[in-house]
């Protein structure tokens, strides 16, 4: 087995996520616009989403309270705070923490079209070499 599948598989791995959508066509759009996730429709109808590695998937669930309030926190990791908060105002999502630019790692906090709280984080590395 070559690394890349035991990472897949690995012992305690985070997986699987569901996230609340109040419009699940809305919300499978926007995360395939903002961030290029993998979405998919199974013979049920309920669409699902792989992240660009192919790491970590789940799928949107309805009659669930959209997480509004950081309190569990996912971070979606990308080479541009910037770049990506512009998409994301510009497919209905919201800024609800702008980033620090100054800092080592620059994270900024957004809303989905369903008022779920997510975390931009780009590290130094992403940075110096845009």
């Amino acid at each position: 087995m070559n690394n890349n599948s035991y990472a897949a598989f690995a012992n305690w791995k985070i997986c699987y996520i569901e996230i609340p959508a109040l419009d699940i066509q809305q919300s499978s759009r926007f995360y395939e616009t903002v961030f290029g996730w993998n979405i998919r429709e199974d013979s049920r109808g309920s669409v699902s989403f792989d992240d660009t590695v192919g790491q970590v998937s789940g799928m949107w669930v309805q009659g669930r309270e959209p997480a509004t309030k950081p309190g569990f926190l996912i971070s979606i990791m990308v080479y541009s705070v910037s770049d990506t908060l512009k998409l994301i105002v510009n497919n209905d999502g919201k800024v609800v923490q702008a980033p620090d630019y100054n800092s080592s790692e620059v994270i900024a906090r957004f809303s989905d079209p369903a008022g779920n709280v997510f975390c931009l984080y780009q590290n130094r590395h992403s940075i110096n070499n845009q």
